[in-house]
């Protein structure tokens, strides 16, 4: 029998992300939502809190390359 070995250490939120690489959160968050969990997105919940988006490092990876999509295209993506 072969078990799934999860080798993510660490996430970092949607808010960090955001603070780190100087965008809008909002819009970071708009452009995360065609994101799936292959792509290294996870939803965090915690006690009395709705929860939190976050992203592994590979996560970050990715959203750097839709960021970098989504400025050179900025009519794709609609508000």
């Amino acid at each position: 029998m072969t078990t799934h070995v999860n080798k993510v250490h660490h996430v970092t939120t949607i808010t960090q992300v955001a603070k780190d690489l100087g965008e809008d959160e909002d819009w970071l968050r708009d452009i995360s939502i065609e994101m799936e969990i292959e792509d290294g997105v996870i939803w965090v919940n915690g006690v009395g809190e709705d929860g939190v988006k976050a992203f592994t490092d590979f996560g970050i990876e990715n959203l750097i390359e839709l960021i970098r999509f989504y400025k050179e295209n900025p009519r794709l993506l609609k508000r």
